[in-house]
């Protein structure tokens, strides 16, 4: 991946752009952070992360106002030069039009936005941070389910499509089908969503291609939603023991993140749909603090101690 474009940047934060002239769709923003390049301006260069995009608030539009002609041009002249990204006056602050010729020649983008500079410079590290998250893609199905975000993975033709449809049907929301994109937006977050191709679609063997959202409404789809845990759909093994307590979690990596994780066996008879609505519930509840298994494990040893005789306590 490139990067972000000026021109999707423009779009996004409805941006004014004071250089029209410059072809924006070639020009890439790689790097998620911002700067505010204060110390530029007095002439301090060492440091300077030339890659982000440079945002002049309120302080720095009355620094310039109080230069001389000649110096803001110098000063400038040698900021600009290090072809960074764009600059974006905050506040709705209009650079002078010295700035604007030199934005032309080294063919740097110069934008206006309303916002204050804070609000801004914090919606822009956000949206980019998503943008630029490191990504893959798996085949696997996503769903939110009772706000938990359910990724759905087995080998093809084992009923995760199906799966989701029944989960659909229950009032829960299609994230992506076959194909889920994973970007990760932080060291705990695991952010799903569909290719544009995919995006509200089902296959079905033997039906084919449903639109779920004309189908069942827009209340049955969502964009994106954060990946809580794993359902691991595979064959019933008779020879295989499976976990039936829960005492301990098993885990998932993607991209460096580990997610909690769920291998269910599948037989006739089982409801898929059933089991991923109570595994969601049951880990949205260990997260607030209650975990059946262990509170079944306590009673037991209570009871055991209950019932041992007072004799062998003492030996």
């Amino acid at each position: 991946m490139l990067g972000v474009t000026i021109t999707e940047f423009i779009q996004e934060k409805e941006l004014i752009n004071m250089t029209p002239e410059i072809d924006t769709d070639g020009i890439f923003v790689k790097h998620p952070d911002v700067n505010r390049p204060a110390l530029q301006l007095t002439g301090f260069f060492e440091h300077f992360d030339s890659e982000r995009i440079q945002i002049l608030g309120h302080v720095e539009y009355e620094y310039l106002g109080q230069m001389e002609e000649l110096s803001r041009k110098n000063i400038f002249n040698k900021l600009l030069s290090y072809k960074v990204p764009c600059i974006v006056y905050a506040r709705g602050h209009k650079p002078d039009e010295d700035v604007l010729e030199l934005c032309n020649y080294y063919e740097v983008p110069c934008l206006v936005s309303e916002q204050t500079t804070s609000d801004f410079m914090a919606e822009v590290i956000r949206w980019l941070k998503v943008k630029l998250a490191p990504a893959i893609t798996i085949h696997g199905v996503l769903v939110d389910v009772f706000g938990e975000g359910v990724l759905i993975m087995g080998e093809s033709g084992i009923g995760k499509s199906e799966a989701a449809l029944e989960l659909i049907k229950r009032g829960h929301r299609l994230v992506s089908d076959d194909v889920v994109e994973i970007r990760k937006v932080s060291d705990a977050t695991l952010i799903g969503t569909a290719p544009d191709i995919t995006r509200h679609f089902i296959e079905l063997r033997g039906i084919g291609i449903i639109d779920v959202k004309a189908l069942f409404g827009v209340e049955s789809v969502k964009d994106t939603q954060q990946i809580d845990m794993v359902i691991k759909l595979e064959d019933w093994d008779n020879e295989r023991m499976y976990d039936r307590l829960g005492l301990e979690e098993n885990y998932t990596e993607f991209l460096g993140n580990k997610i909690v994780c769920y291998t269910l066996p599948i037989r006739p008879g089982r409801n898929l749909a059933v089991i991923c609505e109570a595994a969601s519930v049951n880990h949205r509840q260990k997260k607030m603090g209650y975990n059946a298994a262990q509170e079944l494990y306590n009673r037991v040893q209570a009871n055991i101690n209950k019932n041992e005789n007072p004799i062998d306590r003492l030996k």
